[in-house]
């Protein structure tokens, strides 16, 4: 069974909304703010993070977002060469013609579409971003860890990563850096509660 991870950068109330470009849905006033802080350790804690990912799965916002920019980078750019390479899934009804190299449109819905996904090779399953697809993933309890990058900013507005859940959710802290530039990066394993279960990771 392949594990599913997010990969997820939020400030510190929370907002994962427009990291890295411009955003105005919902009036959001901060979009690409994690240009805002620098941290030159990012890159490389995340590529760290990703080695062990053999595929990568999107919404289809985020996808769009990728495609404008990764396929036009050098292989030299170790981050560029793995997503270029890597298998891609895309959860989206709209999309029928996928133009980035060894990507694939999930057919049908979406957790028995997951589920296999799971089911089917060797390695792990990374979700960069892609929002409103993690907490559906996190709903569903299709998530089996999660690497949240909290940067020291405070916007007071915009899309929080986290939303409604239909039973609690357990995190195991797994690994912890805290950057030079303060960035704190949290990875958890989790585990879906059920009212009558005891205490988590026993």
């Amino acid at each position: 069974m392949r594990t599913l991870g997010l990969v997820e950068f939020v400030t510190l109330d929370g907002v994962m909304q427009g990291f890295a470009n411009d955003d105005p849905e919902g009036g959001f006033r901060h979009g690409g703010w994690g240009q805002w802080h620098p941290d030159p350790e990012l890159a490389e804690i995340g590529g760290q993070g990703l080695s062990g990912d053999t595929a990568y799965l999107f919404g289809r916002r985020t996808y769009d977002e990728m495609i404008r920019f990764w396929p036009h980078q050098p292989d030299s750019n170790a981050m560029a060469a793995n997503l270029n390479a890597a298998r891609k899934y895309v959860a989206s009804r709209t999309l029928t013609d996928p133009t980035w190299h060894n990507t694939t449109v999930l057919d049908g819905n979406l957790e028995p579409a997951v589920r296999r996904l799971k089911e089917d090779g060797d390695g792990g399953i990374a979700v960069l971003g892609s929002g409103r697809l993690a907490q559906k993933l996190l709903q569903l309890g299709l998530v089996d860890q999660m690497t949240i990058f909290v940067h020291p900013l405070l916007l007071g507005e915009g899309r929080q990563l986290f939303g409604a859940l239909d039973a609690p959710v357990a995190l195991e802290l797994s690994r912890h850096q805290v950057t030079s530039a303060g960035t704190v990066v949290l990875t958890y394993r989790l585990e879906y509660l059920t009212p009558d279960q005891g205490p988590p990771f026993q």
